[in-house]
């Protein structure tokens, strides 16, 4: 039976989609956004510059100082913060009910009037900042690059998904405040965002105050370019070897997917959660309880919008054990699943967690708020949130047989290998 929490949609005569779900259990509500733009949207030499805005968001707009945002929400019990990631721009805050029409004027001030502030100065300043958020994430942590090396193997180089969302330091050293003007004026609008309210209001409310602080907004973002068409399995093994200083081996084994929201994708992320994403996995099983020659094995999958998805595995291997044997034996397990699917046992596993997964995220307005601006930007369907344990249930064993068949074989990994030096090489 589905779920049924309240969804209640509207648009602006701008363009602004909003979304309201009232929930009065606390006298709180979530402002969450989501900007139609991500890495996905960024052209080859101009990289890193949708990460880029998430920090100048920060640093003030025609009526906000630099670091008001912050100061003064958290001033009145708030807590916010942003993220970047392929597909989009996410900008959020849940406040005490007094204080939501406050986040409210100062997301559409810095949405609809940002470039008051986005001088050289403030520009130049969020560049220092994002190189030293890369040296901190990426560059000297162990297996910090693994996944930007992850998405160069499985997509190609002229594929949106090939680079970071950290993007290029390169790249925006050599960005002018023209160029980074143009790019907040071609995806910065409300005919490019949508709006969720997730709290103590009623529709009414929410769409009233949206009115009131986003109305006025012009519409204008450029219209979006459709989405890539679904791009083929990898057509051959590839391989990447980086040998460095790491605590010990580490193998991520990816693949592409079929785009995110589908029954292909439901049924790959289900079959990569059986082979090794659950305590009970196959590969757990073998590797890390049998045999003991992993630490450990996770699964992982992104749902992507344009022309893919991913998915890996990672494999840590333990002390003294040989790397390409361990990964023969992932194979081996691959193609047996491929062959022989699922058993029911492991059916009702991956969907167990699937459920308490997507319970436990529906169980806090933030993450709630989340999905819905998620499935309505990317998907264009907020009841998802309602639908979707249904939609998994209706993915059978033959599906995820067929599914890793298709996706998750040999032939068509990408293996990125992180191999730890010997004591002798490392002096």
């Amino acid at each position: 039976m589905p779920l049924d929490y309240p969804i209640h949609r509207t648009t602006l005569g701008n363009g602004l989609t909003v979304v309201v779900s009232p929930d009065a259990s606390v006298p709180m509500v979530t402002v969450n956004l989501w900007v139609n733009v991500g890495s996905r949207h960024e052209a080859q030499g101009r990289t890193g510059f949708a990460h880029l805005f998430e920090h100048l968001m920060f640093q003030g707009s025609r009526h906000v100082a630099s670091g008001e945002h912050f100061s003064r929400l958290m001033a009145e019990g708030g807590r916010l913060n942003a993220t970047t990631w392929f597909d989009r721009t996410n900008y959020f805050e849940t406040v005490p009910k007094g204080a939501y029409e406050l986040a409210l004027w100062m997301e559409a001030d810095r949405h609809g009037h940002l470039l008051d502030a986005v001088t050289q100065e403030n520009l130049d300043n969020q560049r220092d900042v994002v190189k030293e958020e890369k040296r901190q994430r990426y560059d000297n942590v162990p297996y910090g690059k693994a996944l930007m090396e992850v998405y160069a193997a499985v997509f190609p180089p002229e594929h949106p998904y090939h680079h970071p969302t950290i993007g290029s330091m390169e790249d925006l050293d050599a960005a002018s405040l023209a160029d980074v003007h143009d790019f907040f004026r071609r995806y910065y609008g409300p005919n490019n965002t949508v709006l969720t309210l997730v709290g103590d209001l009623t529709p009414e409310e929410g769409f009233a105050a949206a009115e009131k602080y986003f109305g006025s907004l012009p519409a204008s973002a450029e219209e979006p370019r459709a989405n890539l068409p679904q791009l083929r399995p990898i057509e051959s093994p590839v391989r990447v070897d980086r040998p460095g200083d790491v605590p010990n081996d580490r193998l991520h084994i990816a693949f592409r997917l079929p785009v995110d929201n589908t029954a292909d994708y439901y049924a790959s992320a289900l079959a990569l959660d059986i082979i090794g994403g659950l305590s009970t996995s196959r590969l757990v099983q073998r590797l890390v309880r049998r045999d003991q020659v992993a630490n450990s094995v996770q699964a992982h999958t992104m749902g992507f919008v344009d022309g893919a998805s991913l998915g890996f595995l990672v494999v840590d291997v333990a002390d003294g054990q040989d790397p390409e044997v361990l990964e023969a034996e992932v194979l081996e397990e691959l193609e047996r699943f491929a062959q022989e699917g699922p058993t029911e046992v492991e059916l009702e596993s991956a969907l167990a967690q699937s459920e308490r997964g997507w319970l436990s995220a529906l169980a806090g307005q933030e993450e709630r708020a989340d999905l819905l601006s998620q499935y309505t930007l990317l998907h264009d369907d907020p009841q998802v949130v309602n639908t979707f344990l249904d939609r998994l249930r209706e993915v059978g064993a033959e599906d995820i047989q067929r599914a890793a068949a298709t996706w998750l074989t040999p032939d068509h990994r990408a293996v990125v290998r992180h191999l730890a030096l010997a004591e002798e090489d490392a002096a």
